[in-house]
């Protein structure tokens, strides 16, 4: 059973399901809803990725923008489809819906490989700039009366 905190949080969670597939009952997955992980809830096969090799899927993942059957024509969502999700991470249980914890964690390994990638170009550009200055404001490998740019 638990203790009383963990049988009141079962509880909670249950009413919140309950309450939000009232509000939507004809939607599987209702719009706008997450679901988040902790370490005692995940298996414990966790593996990290690559963030180079998900950018690159970023990259390639049409996005656009669109609107649920039953919504207004004023409404818009911006975002992939589910079968181009699923075919470029594989992630999540079908390609009819994406988890909005596997779109948090695609963003932020994406920014993750991003940030490195700008780290990266920025210690290039000091070690360029010293250079530079070492060589009395010539780019190594210039040639005399080039311009440097």
């Amino acid at each position: 059973m638990g203790s009383l905190t963990q049988r009141l949080r079962r509880a909670r969670s249950a009413a919140v399901r309950a309450y939000r597939a009232r509000l939507h009952p004809d939607v599987p997955h209702p719009a706008g809803l997450t679901s988040t992980a902790a370490r005692e809830t995940v298996e414990a096969s966790a593996t990290p990725v690559n963030g180079f090799d998900v950018l690159a899927s970023v990259v390639d993942l049409p996005v656009s923008t669109w609107r649920y059957r039953w919504e207004g024509d004023q409404v818009r969502h911006l975002g992939p489809m589910a079968q181009d999700w699923q075919a470029s991470f594989g992630l999540g249980g079908d390609d009819r819906t994406i988890c909005c914890t596997d779109a948090n964690g695609v963003a932020l390994v994406a920014i993750q490989a991003l940030h490195r990638e700008l780290a990266d170009l920025r210690r290039e550009v000091a070690e360029l700039r010293g250079r530079a200055a070492e060589a009395g404001g010539r780019l190594p490998g210039a040639r005399e009366g080039s311009v440097a740019g």
